[in-house]
C-alpha cells in the first residue's frame, strides 16, 4: 500500500465506523492500521468529537462532526483528484 496521508486515514477510519458501529478489530482491518496505530487515531478522534464509543455495545460510531469531515473529505477529492496529479522533479 501506498503512503498515506493522515488525513486519508482518518477519513477511512470515520468511513468503517458508519452505520450502526463497529468494533475496534473491524476498523483496524477496514483502515489497514496496526493496533498501535488504530489506539492513537481513535484516541485523538474521541477526543476531538468525531467518533463516540458506544460503552454497551463496545463499538465505536462517527458522529455528526465526523460526518461532516467526510463530507469536506470528498469535497477536496472532487476538487482536486490526487491520483492523477503528477509529481515534477
Amino acid at each position: 500500500m501506498k503512503n498515506r496521508a493522515r488525513n486519508d486515514i482518518i477519513a477511512m477510519i470515520l468511513e468503517a465506523a458508519q452505520g450502526r458501529g463497529t468494533s475496534k478489530t473491524k476498523i483496524m482491518f477496514k483502515a489497514y492500521l496496526s493496533t498501535n496505530q488504530l489506539r492513537e487515531y481513535l484516541t485523538e478522534l474521541l477526543d476531538n468529537g468525531l467518533v463516540k464509543y458506544d460503552e454497551d455495545r463496545k463499538t465505536y460510531q462517527i458522529t455528526h462532526k465526523g460526518e461532516r469531515y467526510l463530507e469536506l473529505y470528498s469535497g477536496m477529492e472532487r476538487m482536486i483528484p490526487m491520483d492523477n496529479m503528477k509529481v515534477e522533479d
